[in-house]
């Protein structure tokens, strides 16, 4: 019996005596006067136990049998359930198994298997949270995960997603590669789900913004800032008037953020026990499973009822805008040159002031081209280049032959100098001195 209890017996007997007044033993105790007529009651049947509850020392009759919890230990050792928080597990025992049980009490069996050890929660530094968006559409923020989203069973994906920020309404997709191409794919996907956002929140990559560039050597003079072209993505906002925001740290795009570290560890464990092994699974199971399961159970009401995305119009060409976009210039025979190929502008097509104009050239997600003048497209087709004539080949010059051959000559052949005539010998025998004679 404890302190409590023998406090309750004494003002019970108290008001068995008629010390005090039912009313009086109801108020000093907190309870009805009904419930202090039954304590009376157990007092005089049972005596000074009937202040102890008839369960204490028992077993719960909702205590869950230690067989289902040995079954749900050994389940959760299995390599699938490696690294599974209490929470998830809790989950899969209830989907998978039919282990219906709570957070806590799956927490405590996987602590007692050694599945789980519990950590003191330490103090962390509170920090001041950007307030949401007050409508959905507002602001979305876009970013892209780089993990082993298939743990070594298939090839290498990136997660790329967009998050509303009133809702927490999730819109992501798995690719192979995070380029432009797959964000413009998304993007499409996205405005024609929910039409267009006032503004993406996105980090500074050079998906979305131009960086401009410096020597590595160069020394850190303040110098003006230069705006430079945007990149495709940023070029094909503008025209679907969408405002691009820059975050300057990932802090910033907190929401996003966390979402990543929600898939890394649910989705990536979602993934295992379904064995998902390829893309076309993994995008399946991202859509049916995981974004069923946020849309249920992370996303919330906006402050404001009202949707702030505005629909296409029919100004918005989104196989236009979401392509690959360059200039080029109409050659004189109203040709032009792209990665390579030339394309010929169709007959019919040709007008006055085309010849040397600009053209806007469009590389559709789809793979075709199209070639805009203006407000116009002109029809155009691959051709042939036309090949160069071919450059006289120089003549190879003649073979360096040695001098004496060049001469003709080998007069000078097996001549040696020591076997010679001296040199007065040699004026002797020409006759020089005859001459000198002859002049005296």
């Amino acid at each position: 019996m404890t302190q409590a209890d023998r406090d309750r017996l004494v003002t019970l007997k108290k008001a068995k005596k008629k010390v005090i007044t039912q009313r009086e033993a109801a108020e000093e105790l907190g309870l009805s006067v009904r419930q202090v007529k039954r304590l009376l009651y157990a007092l005089k049947k049972h005596g000074d136990k009937a202040v102890i509850h008839g369960l204490r020392g028992k077993a719960s009759n909702r205590k869950i049998e230690e067989r289902i919890e040995r079954q749900a230990v050994k389940i959760l050792s299995a390599p699938v359930y490696e690294g599974f928080g209490p929470t998830l597990a809790a989950e899969y025992l209830a989907k998978k198994h039919g282990i219906t049980a709570s957070k806590e009490t799956v927490r405590k069996w996987m602590i007692g298997g050694k599945l789980w050890r519990a950590n003191k929660e330490k103090v962390k530094q509170a920090h001041v949270w950007r307030p949401r968006r007050s409508r959905f559409g507002e602001l979305v923020q876009w970013d892209t995960s780089e993990h082993d989203w298939l743990e070594g069973r298939g090839e290498k994906l990136y997660l790329i997603a967009m998050i509303d920020d009133a809702t927490s309404r999730l819109f992501a997709r798995l690719v192979r590669h995070d380029s432009t191409e797959e964000n413009m794919k998304l993007l499409w996907s996205y405005l024609e789900k929910f039409g267009r956002p006032l503004a993406v929140y996105t980090d500074k990559a050079s998906l979305f913004q131009t960086a401009e560039k410096h020597k590595r050597d160069e020394p850190g003079v303040e110098q003006d800032a230069v705006e430079l072209p945007p990149t495709q993505i940023g070029r094909a906002l503008r025209e679907l008037g969408i405002t691009w925001i820059a975050a300057h740290s990932p802090q910033a795009k907190g929401r996003v953020e966390r979402n990543f570290g929600t898939a890394q560890d649910r989705l990536v464990k979602g993934m295992r026990v379904a064995r998902v092994k390829t893309i076309e699974e993994a995008n399946e199971y991202l859509t049916k499973d995981y974004l069923a399961w946020w849309e249920r159970e992370l996303t919330v009401e906006a402050a404001n009822p009202d949707d702030a995305h505005r629909r296409l119009d029919k100004s918005h060409n989104l196989a236009a805008s979401l392509s690959h976009v360059e200039t080029r210039q109409v050659r004189p025979d109203y040709t032009l040159h792209w990665h390579g190929k030339l394309y010929q502008i169709e007959r019919g097509a040709v007008t006055p002031g085309l010849r040397g104009a600009n053209v806007r050239v469009e590389q559709r997600l789809d793979g075709s081209l199209a070639v805009r003048h203006g407000e116009r497209y002109l029809p155009v087709h691959e051709c042939a280049v036309a090949g160069r004539p071919k450059a006289p080949r120089p003549k190879q010059k003649a073979a360096s032959t040695p001098r004496a051959s060049r001469r003709g000559s080998d007069w000078d052949k097996n001549f040696d100098l020591k076997k010679g005539p001296k040199v007065w010998q040699a004026a002797q025998a020409s006759g020089r001195r005859r001459r000198e004679d002859a002049i005296a």
